[in-house]
């Protein structure tokens, strides 16, 4: 019986340009469908969380630097990771919400999610997500320019991380097609935590930078981000038999703003 392929720099083209293909809107083709690719691509959901950041945080410090204020800053921070990501990630938690408010059982949920349309549940969500995580990044930036940035990218970066954790091996998908489906269970376990380990690293090196406080709030940001996600995911898994687009997005979009109410602390 022969030993299993280690993956090849050829496999791994494919999976940056799955992660960045999917997740953000970059002209990136993507070429290949497959289980690999979509292993490669999960795995590289927090390098495209990094572009997304640095672009986040350039816009908000761009706007301090005109004398536009924090607030503006802050409504930048989370408003570019929204248009490179076509807003699918906001998309996805109004439809998560919509889904779990219904009380329906799992098939009526799911179809509620396919809706074109937002229904109560998902408008309240997204409101006071989206006022949650404006309200931290301009307390964030109020502290200093670089707490800002570094809440910026720690948010972004750790909500794509969430997607690679959910895409761990024995999450199963909530339906037999869509993003969901492709993507669920791609990841091995080692892999998806090896990737957290990463990003906890960097995230407490770059908060060291400003400090030790700082620094353990990095940390604990991401810690309190992946908790938050996986309660979610859990839940969402119980409700709905799986895993689905949607609950992707949601998951992204409630690690940003844990980590951001986090580093906005202090």
């Amino acid at each position: 019986m022969s030993a299993p392929s280690r993956p090849s720099p050829y496999d791994a083209l494919h999976g940056l340009r799955f992660a960045f293909g999917t997740l953000t809107v970059l002209p990136v083709r993507v070429s290949r469908w497959d289980r690999a690719a979509a292993r490669g691509g999960m795995l590289c959901a927090p390098l495209a969380g990094l572009v997304v950041a640095a672009a986040a945080a350039a816009a908000g410090l761009l706007l301090l630097f005109l004398g536009a204020g924090t607030l503006s800053a802050a409504v930048a921070g989370a408003a570019v990771p929204a248009v490179l990501t076509r807003g699918l990630h906001l998309d996805g938690l109004a439809d998560t919400a919509d889904g779990l408010g219904s009380g329906k059982p799992a098939e009526d949920a799911l179809r509620i999610m396919k809706q074109s349309d937002i229904g109560p549940f998902g408008v309240i969500t997204l409101v006071f997500v989206l006022l949650a995580q404006v309200a931290a990044l301009s307390h964030a930036y109020a502290q200093s320019w670089a707490r800002g940035a570094l809440a910026t990218a720690v948010a972004a970066v750790t909500a794509r991380l969430v997607l690679t954790l959910a895409a761990r091996a024995g999450v199963p998908a909530a339906r037999p097609e869509g993003l969901g489906a492709a993507v669920a269970g791609v990841v091995p376990v080692p892999g998806a935590l090896g990737a957290a380990l990463v990003v906890l690293s960097a995230a407490t090196a770059a908060g060291a930078a400003l400090g030790p406080r700082t620094a353990a709030l990095a940390a604990l940001a991401v810690l309190a981000a992946l908790a938050a996600a996986e309660l979610l995911l859990r839940h969402c898994t119980r409700r709905f038999g799986g895993v689905t687009g949607d609950v992707f997005g949601g998951l992204a979009e409630t690690a940003a703003t844990t980590a951001l109410v986090v580093l906005s602390l202090g």
